[in-house]
């Protein structure tokens, strides 16, 4: 009966650290795949709630019936750099701002 208890001790503990490594292998690949992501654009995406006042109301001045749909953030020498994607009347437009509401750039995305 001991050997039993000893075996199944034994046993369920090779699964739980089997289990462990598995787990620890899946965050760190999910943590590389986040890292790469980050890299290959420098923008980070930021809530709406997030953008400076003088954003929205840049916005909602050249686009009174848009709805923001995501937002981005890029820092680049203590600049700030917004990227927000909108949808106007149903086309995508990827507008870009500075943190004053300066427009930098309007592209249609389609």
């Amino acid at each position: 009966m001991k050997k039993l208890g000893l075996t199944l001790a034994a046993v369920s503990f090779f699964f739980a650290t089997t289990q462990a490594q598995v787990v620890g292998e899946v965050q760190s690949e999910v943590a590389v795949e986040a890292e790469v992501a980050v890299a290959g654009d420098e923008f980070e995406t930021i809530e709406i709630a997030a953008l400076p006042e003088a954003v929205t109301t840049a916005i909602s001045t050249e686009f009174p019936e848009a709805l923001t749909t995501e937002a981005f953030v890029k820092n680049e020498d203590q600049e700030l750099t917004y990227k927000v994607k909108l949808n106007v009347e149903g086309l995508e437009k990827e507008v870009y701002l500075d943190a004053e509401g300066s427009w930098i750039e309007k592209e249609e995305v389609k």
